[in-house]
């Protein structure tokens, strides 16, 4: 016989500070003692949300790749250059490191955290994990390189600011940076969106059989 669950008993976890709160009975929201953040026994529409929050950050990472990120201005010419390209004419001066980061910084972690997202939304809606701690894992790491995603754009604003000799030589953001800057909001968003007990949720609808063993480890966020 498995225990009840905590949301049945009406406690709840806040997401931003881990403060086990008691919601009143009927209530499904409430209020942290803590941190005063909005606590839910789970996100509305959340799996709603994060999917149009995917999409969307799929679709803009076509003009990020292809729409040139900035434009390199020397004695009134220049040629515009998209991340890919960058990649390469960094590779190609000997830069191979630099290009390494660009690379993973742009392109690498926002498809790795659309696919991660992904694989998220599925097994929360269609096919349950069957190790829900490796999940929890995955979200875990999908919130945790978001961050890396802005390296390119410190790096367009750091040579817009100090790259400017006039007529000489300057540099100019392109329309790709601002889809890139769009991508990287919206899959930031997509996590803060994501609810990861609907992981747990999901598991413990499948119907029960004998031989499954038990998933290891426990509900962390109630």
């Amino acid at each position: 016989m498995s225990p009840d669950r905590a949301l049945a008993q009406g406690l709840v976890t806040c997401l931003s500070c881990y403060q086990l709160l008691h919601l009143p009975a009927g209530a499904s929201s409430g209020c942290c003692v803590r941190c005063g953040a909005r606590v839910y026994g789970r996100v509305e529409r959340s799996l709603m949300l994060t999917w149009a929050l995917v999409i969307t950050g799929a679709l803009l990472l076509i003009p990020a790749n292809i729409l040139p990120v900035t434009t390199v201005i020397y004695l009134g010419s220049g040629e515009p250059s998209t991340i890919i390209s960058g990649v390469f004419q960094l590779y190609h001066a000997g830069l191979w490191g630099i290009a390494l980061i660009v690379f993973v910084a742009s392109i690498a972690v926002p498809v790795m955290k659309l696919v991660g997202l992904t694989i998220l939304l599925i097994q929360a809606q269609w096919l349950p994990p069957r190790n829900p701690v490796q999940s929890m894992k995955l979200y875990r790491l999908v919130a945790a390189i978001g961050r890396w995603s802005l390296l390119d754009l410190f790096m367009i604003s750091i040579l817009v600011a100090l790259v400017d000799m006039g007529l000489i030589a300057r540099v100019e953001a392109g329309p790709g940076s601002t889809a890139f800057a769009t991508v990287v909001v919206v899959t930031m968003l997509a996590v803060r969106a994501f609810d990861p007990r609907l992981i747990w949720d999901a598991v413990e609808r499948q119907p029960a059989s004998p031989s499954a063993a038990a998933p290891t480890g426990g509900d962390a966020y109630g």
